[in-house]
């Protein structure tokens, strides 16, 4: 398997992505190249269960469905232990997460979202997890579901950070 060379810089990209949303206030603007942007509301999730229930949902948007074909494969949420990490296992199409006792950093819909891309992206084989098919995916779905302007301030924050 490649080495994940970028998996780093796409972590540290998010974080200031994951930032703007934390501190965009009750306004939900923010500045990015040069426009203000009005953010959506990032869903917060309680438990396991409820990030099941999001994932059945997006998966099961038609947008979602025509776009990504692997869309079609459902997914399994489970509880991970630790607090360190949410991940995606793709020979069983798991996505495990830390519950609110562990981890409620992992609880919220761009963490969520993280996760999926990994189940829909289209990746050849051998490739690194976290390379352009899989920033090109992530992109696409945040757009699908949380709107243009989320998708457009992954393309900055990722261009600026030289993920993409």
């Amino acid at each position: 398997m490649t080495r994940d060379e970028r998996r780093s810089r796409v972590y540290d990209a998010e974080r200031l992505v994951h930032r703007m949303f934390e501190r965009a206030g009750s306004a939900r603007t923010v500045q990015i190249a040069a426009a203000e942007l009005t953010l959506p509301p990032e869903g917060r999730f309680s438990s396991v269960e409820s990030v099941q229930r999001y994932v059945d949902r997006v998966l099961g948007l038609p947008s979602v469905r025509e776009g990504f074909p692997r869309a079609a494969r459902s997914v399994t949420v489970r509880h991970r232990r630790g607090d360190r990490a949410a991940h995606y296992e793709r020979e069983n199409a798991v996505i495990a997460v830390p519950d609110a006792t562990d981890g409620s950093w992992a609880l919220r819909e761009l963490v969520v979202l993280h996760e999926i891309a990994h189940h829909l992206d289209e990746r050849p084989p051998g490739s690194a997890p976290h390379g352009s098919s899989f920033v090109d995916t992530l992109i696409d779905l945040v757009g699908l579901v949380l709107g243009p302007e989320t998708a457009l301030i992954y393309r900055v924050v990722f261009g600026d950070s030289g993920v993409r």
